[in-house]
């Protein structure tokens, strides 16, 4: 797939406009590079096996290219109506004068204080939950990539609720978990020593 035919689907070009610091964010996304899946809600796709690029040197957008020689990695039939928002935010560590990368949950009540927790923890937290009844599977959509606060970049995670694609077989669905769950662990391995500093 090229870039031209990634830009027929808006959902795969994130634009940069409502960001300050645009390199510091570029920077900070390449680190969920096909660590994170990518959902497009136009076409309710699911990609997990995508580069991310940016196609002039302004960082004006950038555009996720799905692998055309990977067609097993890409997710078909994954409903806008289970997508959820989750209010839960990856941060660089130096946001808190730590390094690594850390999730916070974002109030809507501005007068509650995030508690940030390493981000490897929260990953452990989110592996553990596979085996219940409803695994928290985290997926990025256009939007996600986001400033925390003073322009240092955040990406918001959104999840799938697997137990409402009624339309997917167990097959199906076993898929997207075992995918979106290999890619949390690859995260996970690198998620304590990625530089955070741009």
């Amino acid at each position: 797939m090229s870039v031209n035919d990634s830009m027929s689907n808006r959902d795969l070009e994130w634009s940069f406009d409502s960001i300050n610091q645009r390199k510091k964010a570029a920077d900070f996304v390449m680190i969920f590079e096909s660590k994170l899946c990518i959902y497009s809600a136009s076409i309710e796709q699911i990609y997990t096996n995508y580069t991310i690029n940016f196609p002039n040197e302004d960082v004006e957008k950038m555009v996720i290219l799905p692998n055309p020689y990977a067609f097993h990695d890409t997710f078909h039939s994954v409903s806008n109506d289970c997508i959820r928002d989750t209010g839960l935010h990856v941060i660089p560590g130096e946001t808190i004068g730590k390094s690594g990368l850390y999730l916070v949950v974002r109030y809507k009540n501005k007068k509650v204080q995030p508690a940030p927790i390493p981000f490897e923890q929260a990953i452990d937290k989110i592996l553990q939950s596979q085996n219940t009844a409803d695994p928290f599977l985290p997926i990025l959509i256009k939007g996600d990539l986001r400033e925390f606060n003073s322009g240092t970049p955040c990406m918001h995670l959104h999840r799938i609720k697997l137990d409402e694609l009624t339309h997917l077989s167990e097959f199906e669905k076993k898929g997207i978990q075992n995918s979106i769950t290999d890619k949390l662990k690859e995260l996970k391995a690198i998620a304590g020593e990625v530089r955070t500093t741009f």
